[in-house]
């Protein structure tokens, strides 16, 4: 073959690859997306389960920020999420409370949707002080209720029924100290979470955000949400 026909072939086969080699690429990437977004949408949420009987919320009884009574019947056929904070907490709550705006600004809108905020210290967090507290954040859903009542009732709830720790200890700043976690909550009233990938539950979802996390608990939650909603 002449140095010129060699020459030849070899400019066709670069231009061949400058112009397959990307897209080939380009489609293996989209491939590989879409069936990641497909396990993503496929993969049910757990159940979270003791002595292997899937967990449910139990009954409880408080009052909102509008000094209406609330129970679990009001978040009946909704999909929602509970979380346990304190309006003078001058640590995490703060941030919990930023992510959740997120998630309201997501759903709140929506009448198969609520948020339960149960204040771990009744005995300044009432009614109006909650109101206050509502408005500092402009919640604007009438399905995000910020809940007070009787300090037994609100730490059996977070301990026992829902194993979230909560305490008064005088120690820490602000007097509480609490696990700063969001419990998402089916229609039918079990609580449900994604899987790690080791296929186990990871029950709650961290609602402050960790450095060095491209997916926050924030992030998490929101798309499962979103997959609980279409159930």
């Amino acid at each position: 073959m002449s140095k010129v026909k060699y020459l030849g072939v070899i400019i066709i086969v670069i231009i061949f690859a400058i112009i397959t080699v990307p897209n080939l690429i380009n489609r293996i990437i989209k491939g590989q997306i879409v069936e990641n977004n497909r396990a993503s949408i496929s993969t049910p949420l757990s159940y979270i389960k003791i002595n292997n009987e899937p967990r449910k919320v139990p009954d409880f009884l408080f009052y909102n920020q509008d000094s209406l009574m609330i129970t679990n019947e009001d978040f009946k056929n909704k999909i929602y999420v509970a979380e346990f904070f304190f309006t003078r907490c001058p640590s995490i709550c703060p941030i919990m409370n930023k992510n959740m705006k997120r998630i309201e600004n997501e759903f709140g809108k929506r009448d198969d949707f609520g948020i339960a905020s149960f204040t771990i210290d009744p005995e300044n967090d009432k009614p109006h002080v909650l109101k206050s507290y509502a408005e500092s954040y402009e919640v604007f859903s009438n399905n995000w209720h910020f809940l007070t009542g009787k300090k037994s009732d609100i730490y059996s709830l977070a301990n026992k029924g829902f194993n979230i720790f909560a305490s008064v200890n005088p120690d820490v700043a602000g007097g509480f100290e609490h696990q700063g976690y969001f419990a998402l909550i089916d229609k039918k009233g079990y609580i449900r979470s994604r899987v790690d990938k080791f296929g186990n539950p990871i029950v709650y979802y961290l609602g402050i955000d960790e450095q060095d996390l491209e997916t926050q608990g924030t992030d998490m939650i929101i798309e499962d949400i979103s997959k609980l909603l279409k159930e």
